[in-house]
């Protein structure tokens, strides 16, 4: 799968590190031709295989077969608007986490969720899924935490786009758990708020996981 990551931040550039360690070729997009150049070299070590990382600007990339909207929400719902019929046949990535403006509770109405907002407007033929927005950074560039690895919840209402996302995420060294359709999202949304929230309590830095174990 050609993956495209709009977003070369931290949560972009470990996303593409872990479809790079898959085999999988990454191109970046963002704000400025630098700030995806640096996200590129930063993790090309990570290639598998030779695999290729690239750059792009938002005006001229052609996008791959999976897109991933690593960005926040609200520039995530403009993205899509803004990218109208070229995520066409796409699968659109949405890793939001939808957090209120005092960071104590979550911007959606509780029927709602930032992958079901970003599927209102994105175009017809094109699935969005709802996946990484449970890990770190830090914890998606080492693809495990405490030896085991990483579980990546996928909500979406299309089972061939949920099940290409699981094989990014099995290539990448993680273990994909089904969680549903995209109104999933509401509950993995709320999920990781929780998560957030415990990094004081847990003194954690950002460094813990959420797993099921059984």
């Amino acid at each position: 799968m050609d993956i495209t990551i709009i977003g070369p931040g931290n949560m972009g550039r470990a996303i593409g590190a872990r479809a790079l360690a898959g085999g999988h070729p990454v191109t970046f997009v963002g704000k400025t031709p630098g700030s995806a150049e640096k996200a590129a070299k930063d993790i090309e070590a990570s290639a598998k295989n030779s695999v290729k990382v690239s750059t792009a600007g938002l005006d001229t990339v052609e996008l791959g077969d999976v897109v991933v909207l690593a960005v926040p929400y609200g520039v995530n719902i403009e993205l899509a608007k803004q990218l109208g019929s070229k995520l066409s046949g796409k699968i659109v990535v949405d890793i939001a986490n939808p957090l209120n403006a005092t960071y104590d509770g979550l911007a959606t109405a509780p029927d709602s969720s930032s992958a079901e907002e970003v599927a209102k407007v994105t175009v017809s033929d094109a699935e969005v899924v709802k996946a990484f927005n449970t890990t770190y950074a830090g914890t998606l560039l080492a693809g495990q935490v405490a030896g085991q690895p990483l579980d990546i919840f996928i909500a979406s209402d299309d089972a061939d786009a949920k099940n290409r996302i699981a094989q990014l995420a099995r290539d990448g060294g993680m273990r994909p758990l089904d969680a549903g359709p995209l109104s999933r999202s509401r509950q993995i949304e709320a999920m990781q708020f929780l998560h957030i929230t415990l990094q004081g309590t847990l003194g954690a830095n950002w460094g813990s996981a959420i797993k099921i174990l059984g």
